[in-house]
């Protein structure tokens, strides 16, 4: 019998062997790969709604879902089911519907949206009785079961728990834009502590609607270059001024390597380090000194066994915010020394537009797609550099390169800041 496999820290390794997304370029790996490879972008203008009065009008949809219009759970949930099920399937790990591990999954923040609240005003108006008690008390039962159980926060998990199988209790997840990072983070850690031999990781995030638009509008976070739509997002350039909001979801199917080995599962990469820093600096600021995204950087390299000098490439979390760039980029010239000048570092970003709950995981999606492949895709919109940003951002054109190790940064609004070593190798 082998000895098993276990990292430098003495703990059982995490592999990947499934993974799934769906964004704005389109649905499965493929599709994705050779979008965000030729630098295509997924933001367009927006007809969903109407956006008369809006500053921003633009944004990465996923307009090829049909689902319930304006609500964020219900396109949030088809997005998980469809990415889930890809990750599953090239996994092939378990028995249809019965997974045999537990979901983290990263979800949007669930309220009520506009159209459900019109129509409680418009039975109000009506002399029906909506006051408090009474639709609690029917909410089961009566004409508003159906919100009950949409505008619940775990109704996501739940329903995908139950479509895959999985085990336990299902974890619905919201760190701000770290969180699809956090749901990987999860389960790493829950394989590590040898309570799982495999787990599902998940994010989602279908958030594209007006009330969305105006309260991030209201925070002087939004793009307003909506002309052309499809160069708006341009993270790390000078004339960057706000980030441009995206849909999708991805997801990843971890296991401890011996398990995966002994089933004969294919191996796509490994999650070999994690790093996490709360900051409680400002609601919505990231730490101007950089000082917590540092010190995920920093903890990610070293949980993974490894140096600043390893990491081959970074996913850089690349908003396209005037601030948060600046931010990053101070937090990897303080990591990666001279270094931060010649190491590839590109935003997906740019093209498939900030995916909010779901961007770690689509961006986890996309790391482990370059190691597979050797190339790294673009930062597109990158015309006019910044001087006081010294990174080589993979400007507009894919590159090919040997890319061993990985780092995807996620830093999230009230100081959430995760990060991400993958690699194609056990160690």
């Amino acid at each position: 019998m082998t000895s098993p496999h276990r990292d430098r820290a003495g703990r059982p390794l995490v592999a990947v062997t499934g993974l799934g997304i769906v964004t704005s370029l389109g649905e499965g790996k493929e599709d994705n790969w050779a979008a965000l490879t030729a630098g295509q972008s997924g933001v367009k203008r927006l007809s969903r709604f109407p956006v008369a009065g809006l500053k921003t009008t633009i944004a990465a949809t996923v307009d090829f879902i049909k689902a319930e219009p304006f609500c964020a759970p219900a396109l949030s949930q088809e997005m998980a089911m469809r990415a889930g099920a890809e990750a599953v399937g090239q996994a092939g790990i378990g028995a249809p519907g019965d997974f045999p591990g537990p979901l983290f999954i990263a979800v949007p923040p669930v309220e009520m949206e506009w159209p459900h609240r019109r129509a409680l005003a418009e039975a109000g108006a009506n002399g029906e009785d909506v006051t408090y008690a009474t639709l609690l008390a029917g909410a089961r039962t009566g004409k508003f079961r159906a919100w009950y159980e949409l505008f619940l926060f775990g109704t996501v998990a739940e329903n995908v728990a139950r479509c895959f199988g999985t085990k336990g209790s299902p974890i619905s997840l919201s760190t701000a834009c770290s969180s699809g990072a956090t749901s990987i983070q999860l389960g790493v850690e829950a394989i590590r502590r040898g309570e799982t031999q495999a787990a599902l990781c998940m994010g989602t995030d279908g958030s594209v609607h007006p009330e969305s638009l105006i309260r991030f509008s209201l925070l002087s976070a939004l793009s307003t270059q909506n002309d052309p739509p499809e160069g708006a997002s341009k993270p790390f350039s000078k004339n960057r001024d706000g980030f441009v909001m995206g849909e999708g979801a991805a997801a990843v199917v971890l296991e401890d390597y011996d398990h995966a080995l002994a089933r004969g599962a294919k191996i796509l990469g490994f999650v070999l380090g994690c790093g996490e820093k709360g900051d409680s600096f400002h609601r919505t600021r990231s730490s101007p000194d950089g000082a917590p995204a540092i010190a995920a950087i920093e903890g990610a390299i070293r949980d993974a066994g490894l140096s600043p000098d390893d990491i081959d490439y970074v996913n850089a979390h690349g908003t396209s915010t005037p601030e948060n760039d600046k931010m990053e980029a101070l937090g990897l010239a303080s990591v990666l020394g001279e270094r931060m000048k010649s190491v590839p570092i590109s935003s997906n970003k740019s093209m498939v537009g900030h995916t909010l709950t779901a961007a770690g995981a689509v961006e986890a999606v996309a790391s482990l797609m370059t190691i597979a492949t050797g190339r790294i895709p673009p930062t597109i919109n990158y015309n006019v550099p910044d001087p006081a940003i010294e990174l080589d951002v993979v400007p507009n054109v894919a590159r090919d390169a040997n890319v061993r190790y990985v780092l995807s940064n996620s830093f999230g609004f009230g100081g959430q800041n995760t990060c991400l070593v993958f690699s194609g190798e056990p160690g």
